[in-house]
């Protein structure tokens, strides 16, 4: 099924955008996983609207309600359920997109897939509402892998024409990684990353961005060649993210335009480890972004994903009314961002720590 994931913890998302509720089954997580409900709420937070001038209006309390899996806060072994209610929604938002579909949209193509019968409002099943119980399988994943002293964070490395430092592909800290307000490593940034949204927002358009994802502790080794390595399992799941665009690791596309003795990372013996331990060999430079082969390097794993512009925009644009087969101007009404970028970011850490977890847990639980 399209809705699900994962192999040894499994991943189920049900709901669309304006249904009474949305939720998640996760199966597979091992028993004894002590759940911080609070660590949970505030990473779900942060992925929520109406909390400044730059995401949608549209507040949902996004609280979960844990119906299985969990006793006196710890995980039994059972399916973990959670459910969210959907209850700041107006549908009457979406009446006349029934038959005239949004450009960069799945309207049309849900249309021709699902013969008619699609939930058109707020984009249902294909929408980015659904990024929601993503983020608490996500949550509950990190949990789990700080337990095991894996570390995930991103930040903004761009919006629109606005650049942030990246990471320093060698050298990433803990700290770093920690959530700190407007996620850029280069708080000079913030204000003009800021100004871009509402300037495009202002205009009745919108503007996409780059997000930097880095995780740090996994042991060399982890994943394996051909269709099941780091990249591709990464790759499958952090398009599960209706904005994403395109993904990279570590130089990414620029690998193109270098030698190979510019882009290889040279291996080094550092001797202020224990002589013989496999820890003393080291890497000069981390062009392969963590992984070689489908296999972690022990390396910071580090990738990009591309975040398109928000297609719901109030700026005049042609679409069809597929009713009478003629040519209209659609202007969308609603609440919508005027660029998606900054509530991704916990998206894309929430789905790299679901992915990482899956492959970590038979090694680790």
């Amino acid at each position: 099924m399209s809705s699900s994931f994962g192999k040894n913890i499994r991943l189920q998302v049900f709901g669309q955008s304006h249904s009474e509720m949305l939720g998640v089954v996760i199966d597979g997580l091992p028993a004894g996983l002590h759940i911080d409900g609070q660590k949970i709420q505030a990473f779900l937070d942060r992925r929520r609207g109406g909390q400044n001038a730059y995401s949608t209006p549209r507040v949902e309390a996004d609280v979960p309600n844990i119906v299985s899996g969990v006793v006196d806060g710890v995980t039994c072994g059972a399916p973990l359920c959670a459910l969210f209610e959907n209850a700041n929604i107006r549908s009457k938002d979406y009446d006349e997109l029934r038959h005239v579909p949004r450009p960069s949209h799945a309207d049309f193509y849900a249309g021709r897939k699902h013969h008619g019968a699609q939930d058109f409002r707020g984009g249902g099943h294909f929408s980015g509402r659904m990024t929601l119980a993503l983020c608490f399988a996500g949550a509950v994943c990190m949990q789990l892998l700080e337990s095991w002293n894996v570390h995930i964070g991103a930040h903004i490395e761009q919006i629109y024409n606005v650049q942030d430092l990246p990471y320093d592909s060698l050298n990433v800290s803990q700290d770093q990684l920690k959530y700190k307000g407007f996620p850029v490593n280069d708080p000079s940034v913030a204000e003009a990353m800021k100004q871009a949204m509402l300037d495009a927002a202002a205009e009745g358009d919108s503007v996409g961005g780059i997000i930097e994802c880095a995780v740090i502790g996994l042991p060399a080794g982890v994943g394996s060649p051909l269709f099941a390595g780091i990249e591709n399992q990464l790759a499958q799941a952090i398009f599960a993210v209706p904005a994403v665009r395109g993904i990279e690791f570590g130089a990414g596309f620029e690998a193109a335009g270098m030698l190979g003795s510019e882009h290889n990372d040279p291996f080094y013996l550092d001797v202020a480890q224990s002589a013989g331990a496999t820890q003393s060999v080291q890497h000069k430079s981390n062009n392969a972004g963590g992984v070689v082969g489908g296999l972690t390097t022990g390396a910071p794993l580090i990738f990009r994903a591309a975040i398109k512009p928000t297609p719901s925009i109030s700026k005049e644009q042609s679409s069809v009314n597929l009713n009478s087969l003629e040519e209209v101007k659609l202007s969308i009404t609603g609440r919508h961002d005027p660029c998606i970028v900054p509530r991704a970011v916990p998206c894309i850490e929430a789905v790299a720590a679901f992915v990482l977890a899956d492959m970590l847990v038979q090694d680790y639980a």
